[in-house]
């Protein structure tokens, strides 16, 4: 009879020197954050770890990085489906625009391109108007709802385009959770992506993200330039497996924005490496077969990578039987291995047979019995 399996917790530390690079430059995966040239900052892994910061509960204006609440509010509210008759009061509103024009009707998302790839303010209004029946303040209260929900501690929401007003305020903490949040919401994140959108009447508008075009680790954002909030923008970024995601606000012009961002972005995606964290070629134990046949390899049937932040610490538990009794085909699941960083699971396989051990025939079986009592009579004997 089989006995029962054992169980093996082994502690694993991943030592990740030689980080994967997200730029040319030479850091390690420990390195203290490069100067970001903005008045605040905050960088945060995929799973929340808060990897740089800078003033970064600081109450301060965030211009069109408003529209992110403004979509998701749309969004909960709103099919996109839904035609929208732009108020004059929408039509008429400065700043940067999709030029609509009073009367004209188009549907909610148009709209939402129209707002977060060109930060049009008019159609950021026209949203609010259509979700909150006429109201602004009806639909900024709806803003200001969702924002608590979300743990935005930081923030308060004046309007649904973020043209300068008095309380209108969050932080680079609570827009990097926001553009978190709203990345995780496919249309967001497919429009997000955009380098332009079209419009009925033949509108092209490019985006307002220069560097989108230009750096590909970049998934997408949203800008934001008032007199008030300087050039700022929240933003996700993905590379090799890791995604980051990021705020700088009160920068100097487009292209400091840009340098910071892309600065401030490209070092979390550098603390990061990929690790083998089940490995094919590796033997993960030998239980012992039957019959005094050789012992079988348990080995995983493919290796599964992960990227993990530099000085994370793995936790291995590998469940395996002590005996396993012949014929073992190769490829036989016989146990299994799980990797775990804290209380995550990172990944888990099958420990498969590497190779076949056979079953001996009715006089090998005879001849190791005739073996085994003979030991056992000799150990007694002595």
């Amino acid at each position: 009879m089989l006995r029962r399996a054992l169980l093996a917790v082994v502690a694993v530390a991943a030592v990740l020197a030689a980080p994967v690079r997200a730029s040319s430059d030479d850091v390690t995966s420990t390195a203290a954050p490069p100067p970001i040239d903005a008045a605040a900052y905050y960088l945060v892994s995929a799973d929340g770890v808060v990897l740089a910061e800078h003033r970064a509960r600081q109450r301060r204006a965030i211009a069109s990085i408003t529209k992110l609440m403004t979509a998701i509010v749309t969004l909960e509210r709103a099919e996109l489906g839904e035609v929208v008759t732009v108020a004059p009061r929408a039509a008429a509103l400065g700043g940067s625009t999709a030029f609509l024009r009073p009367g004209e009707r188009l549907a909610v998302a148009d709209l939402l391109r129209a707002m977060l790839v060109r930060s049009a303010n008019d159609a950021a209004e026209a949203l609010a108007l259509h979700v909150g029946k006429g109201s602004e303040p009806r639909f900024v209260s709806a803003m200001n709802e969702r924002a608590s929900a979300l743990g935005l501690t930081d923030t308060h929401f004046a309007n649904p385009h973020g043209l300068d007003v008095p309380g209108h305020v969050s932080s680079a903490r609570d827009t990097t959770i926001l553009v978190r949040y709203a990345l995780g919401v496919p249309f967001v994140r497919e429009t997000l992506e955009r380098t332009s959108v079209s419009l009925p009447g033949g509108r092209e508008l490019p985006s307002t993200d220069e560097l989108l075009a230009s750096w590909p680790p970049l998934v997408g954002g949203k800008t934001g330039h008032t007199d008030d909030a300087g050039w700022s923008q929240a933003a996700g970024a993905e590379a090799r497996g890791a995604t980051v995601y990021g705020t700088v606000l009160g920068t100097t012009g487009p292209g400091a924005r840009d340098h910071a961002l892309r600065t401030l972005l490209g070092y979390g995606l550098d603390r990061f490496r990929r690790i083998a964290v089940v490995d094919a070629g590796r033997a993960y134990a030998e239980p012992e077969t039957g019959y005094g046949r050789p012992a079988v390899e348990l080995v995983a049937p493919r290796t599964i990578v992960r990227s993990l932040l530099g000085g994370t610490s793995l936790v291995e538990r590998v469940v395996v039987p002590e005996w396993v009794g012949v014929p073992v085909r190769r490829g036989a699941p016989l146990g299994r291995v799980e990797v775990y960083a804290g209380d995550r699971l990172l990944a888990s396989s099958n420990l498969v047979a590497a190779s076949d051990v056979s079953e001996p025939g009715l006089f090998g079986k005879a001849w190791w019995y005739v073996r085994a009592t003979a030991g056992n009579l000799w150990g007694l004997v002595t």
